[in-house]
């Protein structure tokens, strides 16, 4: 009989990991990707993975990872995944070494670990500051194995846009277009797996690279698939500004010492090294003694919005905070720190090791993604989803250092779940009748477009795009502004419909992918923006000042939006399991109770059965 057939989309950690995990049960994989493998997102990913290995004997434990996670999010994510996630960290991690990955070790050889936020422990292993590359290269490695053995074809260059759907309402392929040659396609399949990554180019400048725009995502929400927690949109405190982009300054840095202050004196206009440190203001150090620098991304991003903002603090008349290494061995940095401090060489043009940096929060990631069960499969049968692109493992804010160990967790359940499901249905392969169809819709969407006449520039609406979401669903966010946001969001959609395309061209019509992905980003900023201004409280990312406290009587409940050609719909029935941890207040600036210690017996039907 025939291998299954499974198309998985994404060439990022959690896709390829699932590529590998598929081709190793003997499925027939094609593995698309909008750019080539080795330059997916996740190669972006600087300061480690999480993993509770306990090498420095500080009484850390899976336990504790599941813990911290679950209090990182704001005890809204699902209890029993995370937990099996959290369990699977270090061997995930002893995975990554036998592959070759070059971890930074301690002087015995051990793998060495560091501190991320949320965390007490040095938890986070690290190849130095560009782990996300050495892990993507280390799968792509393997993956290019199953290739030349005929398991794996990879489509690289290939944007998905649509999932395909039999009469049934089962998943069995996508339709996707070169964007080179312009040729649309249909892939057939048993099942697919969505591994898109984020949607950080919905809001213009952010540290996601510029193809993060959600659009993949978008097809499956606008199918049918249930979008989870759009409304958490993560901002990381450290970044620093460019003309195209806004490039992150990793954790890591402080994970490795580094200080964030600002003059005391709103209007001292000095130099830092100018400033003594009796006119300093370690404003992180002061309000959260014990995690210091190291508190969520969410309350740095906080703390540093109202000390710049409401406060009028400012670093040499920018609105920035210095993030400050100087009093670090220069040797140790680059040691530690190379590939991060070369990023803000290159584009700020001074040494991080002589001079503080100048940062300021950016849009980095997104909690919210298509809604999946612990088996990663979403509400539509046959569609799985794995990465950034779900919504599975984070709550309401992610700690640092848990993206990757969840990228790579969840590639590693889904390609599991979605051979078993492609075995079961192997043999109910989906007539010629149902590609025609899919693409029959796709090409009069495109034919649509090409013919729209107008004054409306379609970069220019992408560019208000941007600028709207981040000043009104970043850090603070207000309902008087959410609800102006949502109609002008419906006026970005109507002048979309009065862009004509720039380039009518047969070949590389970068003018017409540019508009798929714009109508797509609108979708989800839609559904990002209902549910911010539904959700009444502030939990994790999600801060309202109206409603300053955590409302778990109302919202420990996972948001669901469902696609309708008028806007959302929003679903709230669903209630978080919390069954493994009691609910707890999340404080970050006194010493914790111990944390509970969790049952350890395996959930059933968690995502651990899946193993």
């Amino acid at each position: 009989m025939a291998q299954p057939r499974v198309i998985v989309v994404g060439g990022g950690l959690a896709g390829l990991m699932a590529t590998i995990k598929l081709a190793e049960a003997g499925a027939q994989v094609d593995l698309l990707s909008i750019v080539p493998v080795k330059r997916s997102h996740s190669v972006c990913a600087q300061g480690g993975i999480n993993g509770a290995v306990n090498t420095k004997g500080e009484g850390d434990s899976p336990e504790l990872h599941f813990y911290d996670t679950v209090k990182g999010g704001d005890f809204l994510a699902h209890q029993p995944p995370v937990r099996d996630m959290t369990r699977e960290a270090p061997n995930i991690i002893y995975m990554f070494d036998r592959m070759g990955v070059p971890f930074s070790r301690t002087p015995e050889g051990l793998i060495d670990f560091r501190r991320f936020g949320g965390t007490l422990h040095h938890r986070t292993a690290h190849a130095g500051a560009t782990t996300g590359q050495q892990l993507l290269y280390a799968l792509d490695e393997q993956v290019r194995r199953f290739e030349a053995d005929g398991k794996v074809t990879k489509f690289e260059g290939w944007e998905s846009f649509d999932p395909v759907l039999d009469a049934t309402g089962r998943c069995v392929g996508v339709v996707a277009m070169d964007i080179r040659s312009m040729e649309i396609r249909a892939f057939l399949g048993d099942a697919v797996v969505f591994a898109t990554g984020g949607l950080g180019a919905i809001f213009g400048f952010g540290t996601n690279s510029v193809v993060n725009t959600g659009s993949a995502i978008a097809g499956c929400y606008q199918a049918g698939a249930h979008y989870g927690n759009p409304e958490f949109i993560q901002i990381h405190p450290t970044a620093i500004s460019g003309g195209d982009k806004l490039r992150l300054m990793s954790e890591s840095v402080r994970g490795e010492g580094g200080r964030v202050w600002v003059p005391k004196n709103p209007k001292d206009n000095r130099s830092p090294a100018s400033i003594p440190e009796t006119e300093r203001w370690y404003f992180l150090e002061e309000k959260y003694p014990l995690y210091g620098n190291l508190v969520p991304r969410d309350i740095a991003s906080r703390e540093i919005h109202h000390v710049v903002y409401n406060l009028g603090h400012r670093v040499e008349g920018e609105e920035a905070v210095y993030l400050d290494l100087t009093h670090r061995d220069p040797d140790y940095l680059t040691k530690k720190l190379g590939g991060v401090l070369e990023i803000y060489e290159k584009f700020k043009g001074q040494d991080p090791r002589r001079v503080p940096m100048k940062v300021a929060p950016a849009v980095h990631y997104s909690m919210g993604g298509l809604w999946v069960d612990y088996k990663q499969m979403t509400n539509i049968p046959g569609l799985f989803a794995a990465g950034e692109c779900e919504f599975q493992y984070h709550g309401a804010n992610r700690l640092g250092a848990n993206a990757l160990v969840a990228c790579v967790y969840g590639g590693i359940v889904s390609g599991v779940t979605s051979f078993e499901w492609a075995a079961n249905h192997a043999k109910k392969a989906p007539a010629s009748t149902v590609a025609d169809s899919a693409l029959s819709r796709f090409r009069e969407r495109t034919k649509a477009i090409s013919a729209r006449g107008g004054a409306e520039n379609l970069y220019a609406i992408r560019r208000d795009l941007g600028a709207l979401m981040v000043r009104n669903v970043t850090i603070v966010r207000e309902n008087s502004e959410l609800v102006k946001t949502q109609q002008k969001l419906v006026d970005l959609a109507a002048r979309t419909r009065k862009a004509p395309l720039p380039d009518q061209g047969p070949w590389a019509n970068q003018g017409l992918v540019h508009a798929l992905e714009i109508e797509n980003m609108i979708d989800l900023a839609r559904a990002i923006t209902a549910g911010a201004l539904a959700r009444d409280e502030s939990r994790g990312a999600h801060y309202k000042p109206a409603f300053e406290k955590r409302d778990d009587a109302k919202w420990l409940c996972t948001t669901k939006a469902i696609f309708t050609p008028d806007g959302p719909k929003l679903d709230f029935t669903e209630k978080i399991d919390i069954s493994l941890l009691p609910l707890a207040e999340r404080r970050y600036d006194v010493v914790p109770a111990h944390a509970p210690k969790p049952s350890i017996g395996t959930a059933s039907g968690s995502a651990g059965a899946a193993h």
